[in-house]
Order: structure tokens, then C-alpha cells, then sequence
């Protein structure tokens, strides 16, 4: 997901180009690649060009009860800006302050998939379930008890907890 913006940088602040996405990206390592659609728009602003707009794709995550895996569909609004490390017209270094942007490279391209990266792994939900009403594992045998009941039984206390358990009369 490269972008030649040469021609852009050297057009004045608030041209816009539009672009529509649909590729196969592999974003996450050892992840399996996704789809991605989405429509961008890269503004050219005074230091470089802001690119934002809205991506589609799935994402595979771990069920945090199960331990199945399992796809779920992302919707990203991404707002980037993207900054030149080199001088379009003198070919000169730009001073970058932050390490923590974006850059365009000395090819004058953008490469989106660090951000589609980020976006990902910022959209993933702290414990990610495969289903609202998922089992998980017996805490005795680990059999998933989505697909079939253990035969565990299902009375072994902690003993922790006896004290409580006799306030509250069970």
C-alpha cells in the first residue's frame, strides 16, 4: 500500500487527491492477510500531506475464554499526517523532530501499512470473545465447553472463599 506523492508535494496547500483502496495486506506477523477497502483523501497541507479517511477489513484475534480463534470485521478512521524526510525541490534533508511520525520516504512515497498496523492493534478489544455467550475451558480438564460438557465436577470450591460463601448462606 505504497503512494507516489512526489507531484503532490509540489502542488499548493489544499490540493487533494482521492484514492480507493481493495488489496490483501499482511499486517499483523504470522497473521493471516486481510482484505482491506477503504477510501482516502491525502490533502497536502504546509508540512507534508495529511492522509485520513476510512478502512474495512477483519482481524484475527485469540477468544480470551476459549483460546479459539476467530475473525472479526474493523472499521478504521485513520487521520495521519505524513511528513517528507527530503526537500522535494532541492532534494535537501528535512529536519523531522518526533521519531513518532510518519515519514515520506526519499522516493517521495507513503507506505500505510505501519499505520493500518497501528490502527489494528489499537482497535483490538482487551478481551476479545469469540461469542458474547462463550463457555471458555473447564478450569479442571481445559475441555472447551462450547463444544461438549467435561464431566469435572462442578462443586470444587476454593476454600479462600468459605467465609463469604457462609455470609451469603450457600
Amino acid at each position: 500500500m505504497r503512494f507516489n506523492v512526489a507531484q503532490q508535494l509540489k502542488e499548493p496547500i489544499g490540493s487533494r487527491r482521492r484514492y480507493t483502496i481493495e488489496e490483501t495486506v499482511d499486517v499483523v506477523e504470522g497473521g493471516n492477510p486481510s482484505l482491506v477497502k477503504g477510501e482516502l483523501t491525502f490533502l497536502r497541507i504546509d508540512r507534508g500531506i495529511l492522509v485520513s479517511g476510512t478502512w474495512d477489513t477483519s482481524a484475527r484475534y485469540i477468544c480470551g475464554r476459549c483460546l479459539n480463534h476467530f475473525e472479526q470485521p474493523v472499521t478504521l478512521k485513520i487521520e495521519e499526517e505524513y511528513l517528507p524526510i527530503s526537500n522535494i525541490l532541492t532534494g535537501l534533508p528535512n529536519e523531522i523532530s518526533d521519531e513518532e511520525t510518519f515519514t515520506v520516504d526519499e522516493n517521495h512515497e507513503i507506505d500505510l501499512e505501519e499505520a493500518l498496523r497501528q490502527y489494528i492493534l489499537l482497535a483490538m478489544p482487551m478481551k476479545p470473545l469469540c461469542n458474547v455467550n462463550c463457555l471458555g475451558l473447564c478450569p479442571s480438564c481445559g475441555k472447551n465447553l462450547n463444544e461438549s460438557h467435561c464431566q469435572c465436577s462442578p462443586s470444587i470450591v476454593n476454600t479462600r472463599w468459605t467465609d463469604l460463601q457462609r455470609l451469603l448462606g450457600r
